[in-house]
């Protein structure tokens, strides 16, 4: 017989001391709560905790260890009009499991009411054998001494990447390593990352997650892993030692490996919904530990809040769940050592009743928090609710995906008009978005592509999507891709189309790498990865969204590590403050000029004009300060660029300096040029049409020698 002792409640869910393992449990409507052990033969053993304190069930089993396999059967009302789902036949996972072993079988079973009545219910059939298990984790490893990278956040390159996407196709990673928690931190990826320079690697989402049914039943899966169910539990599915609480060792492993190398980690966390669906979804855990507490509902209880478009909203009003959500958060820095977090239509969080409201408790709670508060924050600043897009709205230690950056940038390199004063603002940090709001240029985290959208080199070529592959006939993905094809649509054989959409390519990323606030780099296209127009690869896990490491772009592949590691040796790139655009130190010449191709200051009738397609900028480095406050000049710039047709001229400005040096025109294949001969101010430069071309400017600092 399974002894049970009193235990404590807190911590929440299952914790291992060495001699046995404390569990506990939040529920406010329960009458009951039993605690389910499985062997390893699949028998099952329940206990009832013996004790509940504060509406925390909590019992302690000094016979279990490490690798133990566990769920719950939660006694209370089917009372779905008051919007309580208790349903004792239905295995349910620990929201608070550091480990789950197993996936979802599709089956009635599942589901808490009978399909024949979606009214009726509770569905009492066993859940057991369709379910995974929550895992008792091992806490102790052995960091080795780990420390944090902790880049500034003005330094911060970040590489959005997805754990099994990066290694699975990868030849030189062992194949039985290839799309785990252990093959993104192989010496093959970790020396491309390295080699690449960024210092961030942003992973797309490593909570727990599930494969819905409506994909399994097309022989899809969620590749993205927008589907959470376990939020301290790492995706199992990921780990190449196994489920029974290895994966958590190897996604430390990969944590520490990456910090050796100098790289941080950033998860992408789903926090505003789980993969529990609305009242025709599936009982997994929420649903059936408590209901009322840890979902949004309607005025009608039977229902569910939907903010998100998946069929519920995670109800951050209530205290335990936001205690949850904490809990979540600090575990990740604390025990997975992870340096920071991007939230998931972080807007549904910060909703009271219906409206987003910036100083919610969520964000209180964050500020608050002395570990959570220190590490990288950043929101993705929308919703699909009403009032939900935040772009600009978020807290001071806040960043924010700047999609108003992808938006402009975009249309600016494909010709539409009127975005040249848009443009002004996204290339120089936002400053009509953040600077309001008390925060630095690095609020911004400037992207052009991102895992929801084209690819780099899809964005170049193809103007339509091409989704078909998805099961939902091409009606799937957003049709505003703000994408140009160069002139034919897909692959061809065109050599001119070919080098057009190359050159687009160097542009995007050279307008990124060199934009003030953060950049953000979505993995593969540093290497030329398609997608073959698919603009919403969720739930392609295949050859479609693995990185081809066969077919690289190696010219882009070179120009890229080039142009990151050239952002990272100009602090002038990289600033902390925001641009004055007055003149430094009484010279006369201010920190940020516009310029005409003609060499003239850019007035106000040249912003609002519809018809200029090229522009030069002046980024001085002259009043640059390093860490402890004192000049640290760095070299001053002037950027080209041009989205005209075809070539032209352009008047080097005589205000801003005498002597310049070509150092990069992206109309070459290889666009980092060697010191060439001297350019004189009031000179004419060819510029060819769709570049950017980076001058340096060789005359000594102001005040230098």
């Amino acid at each position: 017989m399974t002894r049970v002792w009193v235990g404590q409640p807190y911590p929440l869910g299952a914790t291992y001391d060495g001699l046995g393992t404390n569990f506990s449990l939040f529920s406010e409507g329960a009458e009951r709560v039993e605690l389910c052990l499985f062997d390893d033969n699949g028998g099952e053993t329940r206990v009832d905790l013996p004790l509940v304190t504060g509406y925390v069930w909590h019992g302690y089993v000094p016979s279990v260890t490490p690798g133990t396999r566990y769920g719950y059967r939660v006694h209370g009302p089917w009372n779905p009009e008051a919007g309580q789902r208790f349903n004792p036949a239905k295995l349910l996972l620990d929201p608070y499991a550091k480990a789950v072993e197993g996936e979802v079988k599709w089956d009635q079973a599942v589901f808490p009411y009978p399909f024949a009545e979606p009214d009726a219910g509770p569905e009492e059939t066993d859940s057991a054998p369709f379910v995974p298990r929550s895992v008792v984790s091992n806490p102790y490893f052995d960091w080795n001494n780990d420390r944090p990278p902790r880049h500034a956040p003005h330094r911060t390159i970040i590489y959005e990447t997805h754990v099994k996407g990066i290694s699975k196709r990868h030849p030189d990673v062992p194949p039985e390593l290839q799309g785990t928690y252990a093959g993104l931190a192989h010496p093959a990826i970790v020396g491309h990352l390295h080699g690449l320079g960024v210092t961030t690697v942003e992973l797309l989402p490593v909570h727990q997650f599930i494969h819905s049914q409506h994909l399994v039943e097309k022989n899809l899966r969620n590749y993205w892993g927008y589907d959470s169910i376990g939020f301290l539990a790492p995706h199992n599915e990921y780990s190449s030692a196994g489920q029974r609480g290895e994966q958590v060792a190897e996604f430390k492993g990969m944590v520490r490996t990456l910090h050796d190398a100098g790289i941080e980690v950033i998860l992408d966390v789903v926090y505003n919904h789980t993969a529990e669906g609305n009242h025709l979804g599936p009982m997994l855990s929420f649903k059936g530990i408590d209901n009322q507490a840890y979902y949004r509902l309607t005025d009608d209880p039977r229902y569910y809040m939907d903010y998100t478009g998946t069929g519920n909203t995670l109800n951050v009003r209530h205290p335990h769940t936001l205690q949850l959500i904490m809990d979540s958060l600090r575990y990740w820095v604390t025990e997975m050592h992870v340096d920071g977090f991007r939230f998931d239509l972080a807007a549904a969080l910060a909703r009271g009743l219906h409206e987003v409201d910036r100083l919610s408790a969520f964000f209180d709670l964050i500020y608050q928090d002395p570990v959570v508060s220190q590490v990288k924050l950043i929101a993705e600043p929308w919703d699909v609710g009403e009032g939900g897009y935040q772009v600009g709205n978020f807290p001071v230690n806040w960043s924010e995906w700047n999609g108003r950056y992808r938006d402009t940038v975009r249309d600016f390199w494909r010709r539409q008009p009127e975005t040249l004063a848009d443009l002004g603002y996204r290339f120089t940090g936002s400053s009509d978005l953040y600077q309001t709001t008390g925060r630095a240029p690095y609020a911004s985290i400037n992207f052009v592509t991102a895992h929801d959208g084209f690819t780099l080199r899809d964005l170049v070529s193809y103007e339509q999507k091409h989704n078909e592959a998805n099961g939902e006939d091409n009606h799937d993905g957003t049709d505003d891709n703000r994408s140009w094809n160069c002139g034919a649509e897909g692959e061809t054989p065109d050599e001119g189309i070919k080098q057009l959409r190359s050159r687009q390519q160097r542009n995007f990323l050279t307008t990124l790498l060199l934009s003030q606030g953060v950049p953000m780099m979505l993995g593969g296209d540093e290497l030329g990865r398609t997608q073959q127009g698919n603009n919403n690869g969720y739930c392609q896990d295949n050859e479609i969204s693995w990185y081809d490491w066969n077919d690289v772009d190696q010219p882009l592949l070179a120009f890229a590590q080039q142009l990151v590691q050239f952002r990272r040796e100009h602090a002038v790139l990289q600033r902390r403050r925001w641009f004055q655009g007055r003149s430094i130190h009484g010279e006369g010449v201010g920190d940020l000029l516009w310029f005409t191709p003609e060499g003239t200051p850019m007035t106000e009738q040249d912003w609002e004009s519809s018809f200029i397609n090229a522009i030069q900028v002046y980024i001085s480095g002259d009043a640059i300060l390093n860490a402890e406050s004192e000049p640290a000049p760095d070299d001053s710039f002037l950027v080209l660029l041009s989205v005209r047709q075809d070539s032209s001229d352009f008047v080097v400005p005589k205000e801003v300096g005498k002597r310049w040096e070509l150092l990069m025109d992206t109309s070459h294949e290889s666009p980092f040029h060697e010191p060439r001969k001297a350019i004189r101010s009031g000179s004419k430069l060819s510029v060819e049409g769709l570049c950017v071309m980076v001058l340096r400017r060789l005359d000594p600092p102001k005040g230098g020698a």
